[in-house]
């Protein structure tokens, strides 16, 4: 008969990770929705404050510490997701990882003067519709674009 087929097992690096990001929002002087983005430390594109989860830390509750550290914006972060988007982390070595992460609102209570990354990044509250514009990945564009918050 013939060979068994074997399964090449993917690269570990290729496999998706998981982070956790939190959407700053508050709302405008006319009523609308503001989002805030910063700039990456690398690539200096805008996205969004998100990281690895933390032992210990729901989804949400890493969400609002990035948010904290990354952007000096403090505020509940919700249990529930409002979506998930996908990209691709650079590493070190030159490949990439895949990432899938999940995007929690916070609404932000608290701007602080200073924070963990200030020296790192440039923040930019926005409306939701220039977010969308300014960030490159395509299903992060999207939930921003659909982003509705209730309160």
């Amino acid at each position: 008969m013939g060979r068994k087929s074997r399964r090449l097992r993917p690269e570990p690096d290729r496999e998706p990770r998981d982070q956790c990001a939190a959407l700053p929002w508050r709302r405008s002087a006319d009523g609308g929705v503001e989002v805030l983005l910063i700039s990456s430390r690398e690539t200096h594109r805008w996205v969004i404050p998100k990281g690895w989860p933390m032992k210990g830390l729901s989804s949400a509750e890493t969400a609002a510490r990035e948010a904290f550290e990354e952007a000096g914006v403090l505020g509940p972060a919700k249990a529930k997701p409002a979506g998930v988007y996908h990209y691709g982390k650079r590493l070190k070595s030159g490949r990439t990882q895949h990432v899938r992460v999940a995007v929690h609102a916070l609404k932000v209570a608290e701007e602080r003067a200073t924070w963990p990354e200030q020296a790192q990044r440039e923040k930019l509250w926005t409306s939701l519709a220039e977010a969308a514009d300014l960030v490159e990945e395509p299903e992060l564009k999207q939930l921003l674009q659909a982003f509705a918050p209730k309160t």
